[in-house]
Parts: structure tokens; sequence; C-alpha cells
């Protein structure tokens, strides 16, 4: 109604014991690590440090964090509301060229006092990341809005996500077919098929989230408008010959 967009507007964030927050502080540097940590393993690793935990709590933390193990492990979760499954698309596919392939994910992003939610979209070739957006919940809103807000830009032949129930929503897919993108989706549990975006978070992690440790919201959402800014509009890539991101998308 405001016209505003959702990103620039104040979030809460979720609020945990800070025993639970020191726990996922240490979760979620293991799992930017070791990402096929599951819940067991992770539990063994928290007790190595001393810390008296169980299961069934690094459990519930790794689910309320959107974190699981990336090996294939079918039937451990249900698509909600018989939505449709799409095939992956991206095996053996050559990336040649900006705009061919965009994808999405959402990470957990910690804070001194509670944590955040962050979803990006960003294009394959390029590595440049086209939109993101902020959430204190995993409610699907937010991603679609960021959905929305890159399609603005331009528009993919392919849109590559995992089998989240954000991006298997019908709101989420219908908008992609709306406009005559093809719908890619990770197997189960198979993070490495979203390979750049995961490469993407380990950047922002160790980059910025883990050196500038954000104490609010507004501090988080301003601190990674200016990281996204650096990452497209300065960091050099390697694997673009030590070029920027926005040098190759818009080249």
């Amino acid at each position: 109604m405001l016209g505003l967009n959702r990103s620039t507007l104040y979030y809460a964030p979720v609020g945990e014991s800070e025993f639970n927050l020191g726990l996922m502080r240490l979760i979620d540097e293991q799992y930017t690590r070791t990402p096929f940590y599951g819940w067991l393993r992770m539990t063994a690793y928290l007790c190595r440090q001393g810390l008296q935990v169980n299961h069934k709590r690094v459990q519930r933390l790794m689910r309320l964090m959107g974190l699981a193990a990336i090996y294939p492990n079918p039937k451990t979760t249900q698509v909600e509301g018989g939505a449709k499954i799409y095939p992956y698309l991206l095996r053996g596919l050559a990336i040649t060229h900006p705009n061919q392939v965009w994808s999405t994910d959402i990470t957990y992003i910690r804070m001194a006092h509670g944590f955040m939610y962050l979803v990006a979209i960003i294009d394959w070739f390029s590595r440049y990341v086209l939109t993101w957006q902020l959430s204190n919940t995993l409610d699907g809103r937010f991603c679609l809005d960021a959905l929305q807000h890159a399609l603005r830009q331009g528009q993919p032949a392919i849109f590559n996500t995992d089998q989240g129930v954000q991006f298997t929503a019908h709101e989420f897919t219908n908008t992609l077919e709306a406009t005559g993108v093809r719908v890619s989706m990770d197997g189960r549990g198979r993070a490495l098929d979203n390979i750049f975006v995961e490469r993407l978070w380990r950047s922002v992690k160790y980059e910025d989230v883990y050196l500038r440790d954000y104490q609010t919201v507004p501090e988080l959402d301003a601190g990674l408008g200016s990281y996204f800014r650096f990452y497209n509009q300065e960091r050099p890539h390697q694997s673009l010959d030590y070029r920027t991101p926005a040098e190759v998308h818009f080249a």
C-alpha cells in the first residue's frame, strides 16, 4: 500500500534463549564448513565442544534454521498442498551467457541477539546477485517479493530452486510459468545442484556477517546492502577471469 520495498521495513529478530542462540551460532559456522552434517553429526560435534546438548534440541534448531545435510535423503519431508515438483534441468547443461539460468536459495543469518533469513537470486553465468530480501520467518512471501523484483530487471530461460515449500508454492511457480520461464528443481537434499548459491552464502558469511556481528536488523539490512554492492561491482572472481559479476553480466 505504501509502495515501499519490504526489505526497507523494520523486522524484529526471531526470539530464542541465549543458550540456543549460542548453539545456533556454532551450528551455522560448522554447517557452513561441512554442509553434509545432519543433526546426528552436528550433535556429536557440539558435544565434543563440551556442550551438554541432546539430538532433539539440535534437530529442532537445525529445522528452525532451515538446515539439512546435503546428501540425498528421500521422503524425510513432504511437499505441502500437493505442489508440483519439477525435474532438474541443469545436469550437463553448458552455461554460456547471462540470463540463461537464475537460481535462488534461503540461508540463516545470525545476529548478536537474534537471527534472520536471507533469500537471494543469482545469475549462474555472471554470479551477479539480481536481488535479495530479509525476513524474520520462513514464510514464502519474502521469496515471492524477491522473485517479482528480479523479474522486473529481466527474465531467465531457466529458474532453478530447491524443493523447499517457499519455492514449490503455487504462487511462486505460477509467477515463473506465467512469464514463460522453465522451472528446474534440485533433487531433495542435493544442495550441490545449486552450487553457485551455496558458494555465495559462504562468501556472505565469511566476508561480512561473521566479521561484523550485526547488532540490529537495520544494521544488518544496511550492511548486506553494502556487501552485495561490493560483491557485484568490485569483488573480482577467479572463475570470471578476475572480472566482477557486474562487468560480466552487463557486458
